[in-house]
């Protein structure tokens, strides 16, 4: 059997016209869409009639579905020779475990593809008219996860320096 692929598609950060084109073109051709808790639900509303769609949401101390489990869907869905969208809010890639995805995916050789999403990470200050950047005023900014994981010997980022 021929197997799927996956497409890790940036939903954006809650504006559902945010997404982007290309976004919004897998997700009308999926069979399945495993999506978080921080996308706008009425881009589930894009997807074909006959769509599988598996909500995976997690918030703070409550996970709808463990990550292992997410893992799981993606590469057994793909195996079924599914069209799979795993569609995350901001960006797949910007502190949404997207990196994660890609590995265990590569891991067992399933074909992916990563669609960037727009990140709060600029989108929000964008919205309310702040530029993370400005010739006169800011060169550059940083993006910071707010949750390591825990499991890590040392944590990578220095508070006290």
């Amino acid at each position: 059997m021929k197997l799927g692929k996956v497409y890790l598609v940036g939903a954006g950060p809650g504006d559902p016209s945010l997404i982007t084109v290309k976004g919004l073109e897998w997700l009308r051709k999926a069979d399945v869409v495993i999506y978080d808790r921080l996308i706008d639900d009425s881009l589930l509303e894009e997807t074909s009639p006959d769509v599988e769609k598996i909500y995976v949401g997690k918030g703070r101390g409550c996970h709808a579905v463990e990550q292992k489990e997410i893992n799981l869907l993606m590469v057994g869905k793909a195996r079924e020779g599914k069209t799979v969208v795993r569609l995350k809010g901001g960006d797949p890639f910007v502190l949404g475990r997207g990196g994660e995805e890609a590995e265990v995916l590569a891991a067992n050789k399933i074909p992916f593809e990563v669609v960037p999403g727009v990140s709060s990470a600029y989108a929000v200050p964008a919205y309310t008219g702040i530029p993370v950047t400005h010739r006169s005023l800011a060169s550059s900014f940083t993006v910071v996860t707010g949750h390591e994981d825990p499991e890590k010997d040392k944590l990578s980022i220095s508070w006290t320096s």
